[in-house]
């Protein structure tokens, strides 16, 4: 499904280098798009916010393993829009120039070495794992050392010239990632759209979070998704990731955020966008 409102030769920003899963998002986005690549899912967020690229992708959660915590704290702490999302099925693949015999250190991404967890205890019992900023950062360094092995995609180990040990590796074969488009403005409404909020309640009371609930249910707005997450501020205060149905344009959404915002000390529309 493509997200029509996108704007075609448009310069994408993702995590790198090439074969990531972001890059593979980057497609589905728009396969004509120019592809600039960064370190760290920081840079993309700075890109988008410096206005070098004309949006950018970072994952945002997985079905196995949750959420990404920096994708989170960038949506909290600088002022950028989501403006679309992509859902992107994951089958990690073990990558080596070597043998399973002369496996002896396994690279990836952090959550690519947990969604593997029983996979890599199984079979590599003794083998020391190694946390790299990407998958495909994960099977570049992999190329050049035989006892090395990277968990990644496909499309790296033909990229980066490595053979396929073991395919599909993942603990759960339903295994899929929902990336987020960054941008600067607000998609129009589509009919078919998703409303994305942060919320800190401020003060611990009882019923706080029901009543919050409270301004969705009695407008009949399904939630998608609601999630807790440290403030900072202090031990067991908390922030409130919220997903709903609708735009923000919409009377019914309008009319729940303007509820929430007399309950709330702080509240954070973090943008309106197609749903998938």
């Amino acid at each position: 499904m493509r997200i029509h409102w996108i704007v075609r030769g448009m310069i994408i920003g993702l995590l790198g280098p090439e074969g990531t899963y972001s890059q593979k998002a980057a497609n589905q986005l728009d396969i004509n798009a120019r592809l600039k690549y960064f370190d760290d899912l920081e840079d993309v967020v700075e890109s988008v916010l410096a206005r070098d690229v004309d949006c950018g992708i970072v994952p945002i959660e997985n079905s196995l393993e949750g959420s990404v915590g920096i994708t989170l704290d960038a949506l909290k702490e600088h002022d950028i829009n989501i403006t679309g999302e992509i859902i992107v099925p994951v089958s990690h693949c073990l990558l080596s120039k070597g043998s399973m015999d002369d496996v002896k250190v396994i690279l990836s991404h952090p959550q690519a070495l947990a969604q593997c967890r029983k996979f890599i205890r199984t079979h590599f019992k003794y083998a020391r794992t190694q946390t790299t900023g990407s998958t495909s950062h994960a099977a570049k360094l992999t190329s050049e050392f035989p006892e090395m092995a990277a968990i990644a995609s496909r499309e790296s180990a033909k990229h980066y010239g490595l053979n396929i040990l073991a395919d599909d590796i993942q603990d759960h074969k339903e295994n899929f990632t929902r990336f987020i488009v960054l941008g600067k403005q607000m998609p129009a409404p589509t009919g078919h759209d998703k409303t994305s909020i942060i919320v800190h309640l401020g003060h611990d009371k009882p019923g706080g979070l029901y009543d919050l609930l409270g301004e969705f249910a009695s407008r009949n707005i399904n939630l998608t998704k609601i999630e807790s997450r440290p403030s900072k501020l202090g031990l067991g205060d908390y922030l409130f990731y919220i997903d709903m149905e609708g735009h923000q344009l919409d009377v019914h959404v309008r009319d729940a955020l303007e509820g929430i915002g007399k309950l709330a000390d702080q509240i954070k529309i973090i943008g309106s966008y197609p749903e998938k």
